[in-house]
């Protein structure tokens, strides 16, 4: 009886130890040949990580977790009993930091850009904000940017859903992860070709890549991810004028999340759309892809593209001073000059040099 209480956890280690053998020798492929995840593999074979192993993203025999063996097991079990998922994804919080993981070793400058700036802002900065709570209710859509692979809803996340507070987490486990992790913004098995010194032409030009194929919103809702290419450029408005829109497909992306109301207007909601002097200026035309770095905008145009002539790092702009009353993104001569804008400095010859500059 002994004997057989026994052979039931050894005949598991077992099975484990052989199904993580086997997934290591073949590089993730023979979990494929009877399992769900084929789908996910061939668009593996056509993506731009297709020369990664699958155990570099997803563990393998050597990931020293046993929580990463057990769920692997547990799954294995679920699939021979007939319990397939309809979708594969990654849902568990292990999970999502193992892929972190990944790109941090590839991706060092990428990822050190990122930690950086606002976008590695965590659940405790952003859900026990005590000046936005007490303004704004908590609700789920607040996921939908803030917290894309967060599996419940908010009021398992926080309490209490209200405007008074005081709020605390309920999952505490989520206090310093980050609410926009890299796959927030990029689907690492989208199909394209992989970057090789080859692929990158030294001076600008038609031949150079518009952005990378990863680019992509991962929708919380569906569980999957949209890539740029397939999202508009929304039109937004300036009391009922249209505002001249940059043609950088990119910041399709950023208008996911920093999108006007449905009035599409523009400062309306979280929009940034850039109007007065810098009307029609992309978002990533400032902003450092993924640090958001602004500090050396003004000097990619200015004072070659001035049409004051003055140095427009001490003017009073939200550049120099965040509590400045005139924001970069919506600043016009007028603001300045309420009696007149004066003529400009340039003239036309330097507003030539200046189209030709951009050309």
């Amino acid at each position: 009886m002994r004997a057989a209480v026994l052979s039931i956890p050894i005949s598991g280690i077992a099975m484990i130890v052989g199904a993580a053998i086997a997934y290591q020798a073949t590089g993730g492929r023979s979990c494929a040949r009877c399992h769900e995840i084929q789908p996910a593999v061939d668009l593996w074979n056509q993506s731009t990580h297709r020369s990664v192993p699958c155990a570099e993203c997803h563990g393998g025999l050597f990931t020293f977790e046993f929580h990463f063996h057990w769920k692997n097991f547990r799954q294995l079990l679920r699939h021979l009993a007939g319990r397939v998922p309809q979708q594969i994804a990654l849902r568990e919080r292990r999970e999502i930091d193992r892929a972190m993981a990944a790109c941090r070793r590839c991706h060092e400058q990428e990822y050190a850009r990122w930690q950086a700036g606002p976008h590695s802002v965590t659940y405790r900065q952003i859900f026990l904000d005590e000046q936005h709570n007490r303004k704004r209710l908590l609700m789920d859509d607040c996921l939908r940017c803030h917290g894309m692979h967060y599996p419940g809803n908010i009021a398992a996340l926080v309490t209490p859903v209200d405007t008074r507070g005081p709020w605390r987490l309920l999952d505490q486990e989520m206090e310093n992860r980050p609410t926009i992790p890299c796959l927030a913004c990029h689907e690492i098995h989208r199909r394209g070709q992989p970057m090789g010194p080859q692929r990158r032409p030294r001076r600008a030009g038609p031949q150079q890549e518009e952005f990378r194929p990863s680019l992509a919103l991962f929708d919380r809702r569906t569980q999957t991810h949209f890539s740029v290419a397939s999202m508009p450029v929304p039109q937004v408005y300036d009391n009922g004028r249209p505002l001249v829109m940059s043609r950088d497909p990119r910041q399709a992306l950023c208008y996911q999340c920093h999108a006007p109301l449905a009035t599409a207007e523009r400062a309306s909601g979280d929009d940034r759309t850039c109007r007065g002097v810098h009307e029609g200026l992309s978002c990533l035309a400032c902003h450092e892809a993924h640090g958001q770095d602004t500090r050396a905008s003004c000097k990619n145009c200015h004072p070659r593209l001035s049409n004051c002539g003055l140095d427009v790092e001490t003017m009073d702009t939200t550049f120099k001073d965040p509590a400045s009353k005139h924001n970069i993104h919506f600043v016009q001569c007028s603001d300045c000059h309420p009696k007149g804008v004066p003529r400009r400095a340039r003239g036309e010859r330097g507003l030539a040099e200046a189209r030709r500059a951009l050309d």
